[in-house]
């Protein structure tokens, strides 16, 4: 199983991951392993790749896996419809999937409390960044953020409407978008994030680096392909 750890100054009573897409029994469009079991795939081989993963993590709970929704309720101890989940305590693992949205995992600097989150372009304008942050209840400062595989800047085209509605909240989102042919445009799903990380006073801010839709060989896009699986990054506290 080929896991990416986070590189970021997490406290060592924090522990964080992002799957890949190798490592399971899915086979076709979910090779290998799919960890959503809403995308079509053979529930026997989601619920194999699930044990793999749990042991491979040697985790303390099952995931919270949530149902997501493009929304920015935040989930606590138990999944439901939610595109985050925080933890204040060993036992809980917050988990978002993803194969294109971009997945933000957040702790404090003391390493009480962690999250997870789903950001794709209709959460993150929804404020699912500031919803999380908000339920961390601490200050801003104390918190640390890395982002995790999503679609790269070079791959994200989106039509005028998303920026303009970016633009509309914060003049300085023009940076985060480059023209297109056609008349659309390429969209910095990182730094739309960081933007809005940064609105809240979040400054420690890691990762963004990896491109789901061009590397195909380890991510799954939804963007690419359509029918496909599904990664999931993880992050809680140990026990």
């Amino acid at each position: 199983m080929q896991l990416i750890l986070p590189d970021w100054p997490a406290p060592s009573q924090v522990r964080a991951c992002t799957t890949t897409r190798l490592g399971g029994v899915s086979t076709g469009p979910y090779a290998s392993l799919n960890l959503g079991d809403h995308v079509g795939d053979d529930p026997a081989c989601v619920a194999e790749n699930r044990t793999r993963l749990r042991n491979e993590l040697q985790l303390p709970a099952e995931p919270l896996w949530l149902t997501q929704v493009h929304g920015i309720a935040v989930a606590e101890e138990r999944g439901g419809c939610a595109d985050a989940s925080v933890a204040f305590a060993p036992g809980t693992v917050c988990t978002v999937m993803t194969a294109d949205c971009l997945p933000l995992l957040l702790c404090d600097r003391a390493g009480t409390r962690v999250a997870a989150v789903h950001a794709g372009w209709r959460g993150l304008l929804a404020g699912v960044i500031e919803a999380a942050v908000t339920r961390l209840g601490v200050p801003a400062a104390e918190l640390l953020v890395w982002l995790g595989p999503a679609i790269g800047p070079d791959a994200f085209e989106v039509g005028e409407e998303v920026r303009t509605a970016f633009m509309t909240e914060d003049a300085a989102a023009t940076t985060a978008f480059r023209p297109s042919p056609g008349g659309r445009w390429l969209a910095d799903i990182y730094a739309l994030a960081r933007l809005r990380l940064a609105r809240c006073g979040v400054t420690a801010v890691y990762g963004g680096e990896l491109c789901t839709f061009s590397d195909a060989a380890r991510f799954y896009s939804y963007r690419r392909d359509g029918v496909t699986g599904r990664m999931a990054s993880l992050i809680w506290l140990a026990v």
